[in-house]
């Protein structure tokens, strides 16, 4: 375990940084699951969080001569790459100043969207949030990889599955092994706050409409309070630690 000297010369242990912590991960992944219901409620009836539905999309319809409608599934992949790039680019130069970690700032950015996109019109083209829902779900992918030292993915739960079913058997075959139940359990928790995160969207939206979205500034707040206080104090004398998975 690392020991890190404080500036009052008082000695405190740090396994992870706050950003890494596993409240953190269930917390964007219920905001994950409600970006899904929403978009696929309200939004044009698709799912913005990953890009592999774009992708056979995509492929059915070059694949049936329907080009113009392949072409428009590019705009959401491209959106997504953008996001991924943005992403990987900006954490070392942001990191210089010494002020906010990326992960900090990448919430605040989330929470702009936010409520930008509970202002729209209803009127408004679907593509605009879904191509914001694209770029900020895929940033928020590549940036938080993983929770105390466990891979981890929230916006989607496909992994979760695989690492359930993973640990399910691991933990048959290693039944004193309280670490890979633990683990199991996590995936599996993971899996229900998603759902959790989908069903309430779906129920806000039949009620607010479009402002539904703002219920995720609650969860997203909550991260970015800590994110925040842990850059400007907590963390200070760790600022030029990475986070595990980069």
């Amino acid at each position: 375990m690392e020991q890190i000297q404080t500036s009052d010369e008082n000695e405190f242990e740090v396994d992870f940084l706050e950003c890494e912590k596993r409240h953190v991960f269930l917390l964007l992944m219920f905001v994950g699951g409600f970006y899904g219901a929403f978009t696929y409620s309200i939004r044009g009836g698709v799912f913005c969080n990953a890009q592999t539905a774009n992708f056979v999309m995509l492929a059915m319809s070059f694949g049936t001569g329907n080009w113009q409608k392949g072409l428009y599934y590019l705009v959401p992949i491209s959106a997504y790459l953008l996001g991924t790039i943005v992403s990987e680019a900006l954490p070392n130069p942001i990191k210089k100043h010494h002020l906010f970690r990326w992960d900090t700032i990448l919430i605040g950015i989330e929470i702009a969207a936010v409520l930008f996109l509970g202002f729209l019109p209803e009127s408004t083209p679907f593509q605009i949030t879904q191509i914001t829902i694209n770029v900020i779900t895929s940033m928020q992918y590549n940036t938080f990889r993983q929770a105390r030292g466990i891979p981890m993915a929230t916006t989607f739960c496909t992994n979760h599955v695989r690492q359930l079913g993973i640990h399910i058997v691991k933990a048959y075959k290693h039944r004193k092994d309280q670490s890979v139940r633990s683990r199991a359990l996590l995936h599996l928790g993971m899996l229900a706050i998603f759902a959790l995160g989908g069903m309430i969207s779906a129920y806000l939206c039949t009620v607010f409409q479009g402002k539904a979205i703002w219920f995720t500034l609650l969860p997203l707040g909550f991260i970015f309070i800590q994110l925040v206080y842990a850059d400007l104090y907590k963390e200070k004398e760790v600022f030029d630690r990475i986070p595990k998975g980069h």
